[in-house]
């Protein structure tokens, strides 16, 4: 019989993005000893990987942004205005939603601050290879990293990857995308240098030049109200959410051709802003990527699915452990979103068995990756929601 090895940690978190810190914050503030793991060599997730320079979900809709999200993001947000960004809230002039606008490489450093000041262990350039398993409870993972690969034991497991990858090496079935295997478009947000900061940036013009291109353009998924473009903090850069692209699938081809897509697309919309839009005669291409923006991947199986009818009504409940605050936001048409307001009070209660793995006693789930359906997907898996999901996801865990 084989003896069940001693815990190097109390929490292993894999993935490093809102969900992941808010789950390592959680579980560290809650007395565990906790372990982060994160592929990139800095953290952040879709905001420092993606481009996503926008932290929604921190507020309800509405005249006025009422809070929705505290906890541990609060403690990522002052270390932010450390570095000067006022993270107030800013109402997109396009969807009229209260969104925190951010700088990348504050983002990267606030975390590794606010991490650090409370004694979670960092791990970058490492990945979950394997996982060990006795019959309902994770035992140990195996890491790989740049010094190869290493088993580490633990009392309980976070999966905060975005991708289900934790969920997935145990064994446990996901689905991908919604309820008919379709998976919600891809973005390429970029930021644009080069704009002559005196003239306003003129939504009309851009509108009229790319009715024009998407007629004859090669990359005719560009959004037709001009997209979301916001200034850099801190840079003065144009920040642009305009490119969509459809995912068929999760193989690797597919990713290939939408991460191909994405750099093409955005050398040409460069291009149409410099001989179309009043300002823009002398930009350039500041930044793509570092990837694409991930919307949807695997869901794992949940003790509770989340619905878009909890959503709808704003349904409140006992054993809420997060508040789910931003509109049903469905990319499923590529370069066209459609948004429904949160129902009742403006905000829905997310329920504790919503971040409980169905089968084990000791896995968690943060993020994207915590149960819901198709509807409250693509409310759930945004930043702002990400933190207090992941928050809740690490003070259960360290309970475990």
């Amino acid at each position: 019989m084989s003896r069940k090895p001693e815990a190097d940690y109390d929490v292993i978190v894999a993935g490093g993005g809102a969900a992941g810190v808010g789950a390592a914050l959680g579980a560290a503030r809650a007395g565990a000893k906790t372990l982060l793991v994160e592929k990139y060599g800095f953290l952040g997730g879709a905001a420092t990987s993606s481009n996503v320079l926008a932290y929604c979900g921190f507020f309800q809709q509405g005249p006025e942004p009422i809070k929705a999200v505290g906890g541990v993001a609060d403690l990522v947000l002052d270390e932010l205005r450390g570095l000067g960004l006022n993270c107030d809230p800013f109402k997109s002039p396009t969807t009229a939603n209260w969104i925190i606008l951010l700088e990348p490489e504050a983002v990267k450093l606030a975390l590794d601050r606010v991490l650090a000041a409370h004694g979670v262990d960092v791990l970058l350039h490492t990945r979950v290879a394997a996982v060990t398993r006795t019959a309902d409870r994770l035992e140990s993972v195996t890491l790989a990293g740049m010094d190869g690969r290493r088993r580490i034991a633990a009392e309980a497991f976070v999966d905060a990857t975005g991708d289900a990858n934790l969920a997935l090496l145990t064994g446990l079935a996901c689905r991908t995308g919604d309820e008919n295997g379709h998976l919600q478009a891809i973005s390429a947000p970029i930021r644009v240098g080069g704009r002559n900061p005196t003239v306003p940036i003129d939504r009309a013009a851009i509108i009229a030049a790319f009715e024009s291109y998407n007629k004859t353009g090669d990359w005719p998924t560009a959004r037709p109200d001009g997209g979301i473009f916001t200034e850099v903090p801190l840079t003065g850069e144009m920040w642009w959410m305009m490119f969509d692209h459809p995912l068929k699938d999760l193989s690797s081809r597919s990713f290939t051709e939408a991460e191909q897509a994405a750099r093409a697309a955005a050398h040409d919309y460069v291009q149409v802003l410099r001989k179309h839009v009043p300002g823009f005669e002398h930009a350039y291409l500041a930044q793509t990527g570092p990837q694409i923006g991930i919307r949807e991947s695997r869901h794992p199986p949940a003790r509770y699915e989340l619905t878009g009818e909890d959503l709808l009504t704003g349904r409140q409940r006992p054993d809420g452990v997060a508040r789910a605050a931003w509109p049903i936001e469905d990319h499923s048409v590529p370069g066209k979103p459609v948004y429904k307001p949160i129902g009742g009070a403006g905000y829905a209660d997310i329920p504790l068995d919503c971040l409980r793995a169905k089968g084990l006693e000791n896995l968690c789930y943060a993020g994207r990756v915590i149960g819901a359906d198709s509807a409250a997907y693509a409310s759930i898996r945004v930043m702002g929601t990400a933190f207090a999901t992941g928050e809740a996801a690490g003070r259960h865990a360290a309970t475990c």
